[in-house]
């Protein structure tokens, strides 16, 4: 991550701006408890994409960073930022990477979606049908081509298993394909009721001593059978005997459904993985569920207002600062600041939502108006309950 370090910072007047970056003003922590410097956070713009910048003095130096709850790509933007604010200083520079920095800027391609995109956008009157931590992309890639009338969609969070998938898409011309990077747990909460016709989960990691990690859930098989037409299939490829006991267990205490049971199966195309623990004697296992019912469709809440100007920044005083664990969610105020110059205006730190994926954000308050800096949270069900316990927090 691009940064620098210099002899003395000072703060610049805000709004200002210098090398096309526009910098809207200045907050300071709040509150500093015992031990823990004074912190700085600089909004800066450009080409109207906002970040913050992080500021803070650091054995007798002074440390000019992106923050990163807020950091955005390719990181070039960061840099130019960090340069723009030091050169409207006039500050002395002891030490940076800025010039020569080598950081993979974050993968842009027509077939790689971010998850807004599954949010706002994404329709199509073609089944669907999804792959859950694809790898290398080789099955993925077979079933596109075999079923070109199929719109399919990948996910996965391994960013060298989306380069090479990216690659194979481009250079063998398949067009059905849309890959993301996100929690396939959450991610469903985005597909339309009865459209999916296959989910393909082959091979997940076991997470034998983590089993909170693990794809599979009631939640989340009560998920896929939503979104999955009638004769849908949810299916399991695994060489792990303890994970699929695992989700035997869970699938045969649905109140309805059928499934099938098969051991070592042979398909069409297999993983380099699975071919070498064929040759090691392993057992490859598969589950089918099969769907019965047709579900309602879903309607997804995107509501992340908040009723009401703050009066006052008296709750920067009041709020806990300890995590608050409910039901399905979970809410954490990490640290605030006021911004210089304003009235009744600052920044609020804190992370909430799901406890797999939780979501790291900033709220601000310029003269009492409230908003989710950045821009809302993704409309999950676990991120909008938090959202309702936030609004109550701030407003008691």
């Amino acid at each position: 991550m691009p940064h620098l370090f210099t002899e003395k910072l000072d703060l610049i007047e805000t709004p200002s701006q210098n090398n096309g970056v526009e910098f809207d003003f200045i907050a300071k922590s709040y509150n500093i408890a015992e031990n823990r410097q004074t912190e700085y956070k600089i909004s800066s713009k450009i080409n109207n994409k906002e970040f913050l910048l992080n500021y803070r003095d650091k054995e007798d130096k002074y440390l000019l960073k992106p923050d990163l709850v807020t950091r955005i790509s390719p990181v070039g933007l960061l840099k130019n930022a960090l340069n723009a604010y030091v050169d409207s200083t006039k500050s002395k520079v002891l030490s940076s990477n800025t010039a020569n920095i080598k950081i993979r800027d974050a993968i842009q391609d027509i077939y790689l979606k971010d998850i807004n995109y599954f949010v706002d956008e994404f329709k199509t009157d073609k089944e669907i049908q999804i792959e859950i931590g694809f790898g290398s992309g080789r099955h993925l890639i077979h079933q596109a081509k075999n079923n070109p009338d199929v719109q399919f969609i990948g996910l996965e969070i391994h960013t060298p298993s989306i380069e090479q998938l990216l690659k194979q898409l481009h250079l063998q011309n398949i067009e059905n394909v849309l890959v993301v990077n996100y929690d396939a747990r959450l991610f469903m909460e985005f597909i339309e009721s009865n459209q999916v016709g296959k989910i393909f989960v082959h091979f997940p990691v076991p997470w034998d001593k983590k089993p909170h990690r693990r794809i599979y859930s009631n939640e989340f098989i009560n998920e896929a059978l939503r979104v999955l037409k009638i004769n849908g299939t949810l299916e399991l490829r695994t060489d792990s005997r303890k994970y699929f006991d695992y989700c035997v267990e869970l699938l045969t205490n649905l109140p309805k459904g059928n499934i099938t049971i098969d051991i070592n199966k042979d398909l069409e195309v297999s993983s380099k993985y699975e071919d070498r623990w064929k040759k090691m004697g392993k057992n490859i296992y598969d589950v089918v569920l099969t769907s019965f019912n047709e579900d309602l469709p879903k309607n997804i809440e995107k509501d992340f207002s908040f009723d009401k100007k703050l009066e006052n920044l008296d709750l920067f005083d009041t709020l806990p600062r300890k995590s608050m664990v409910f039901d399905g969610y979970f809410v954490h105020f990490v640290n605030t600041f006021k911004i210089l110059g304003e009235e009744n205006s600052g920044l609020l730190e804190l992370t909430f939502g799901n406890f797999d994926r939780p979501v790291s954000k900033y709220i601000l308050i310029k003269n009492g108006e409230i908003s989710y800096y950045q821009g809302n949270p993704i409309p999950t069900s676990s991120n909008l309950n938090a959202h309702k316990k936030i609004k109550e927090l701030i407003y008691s």
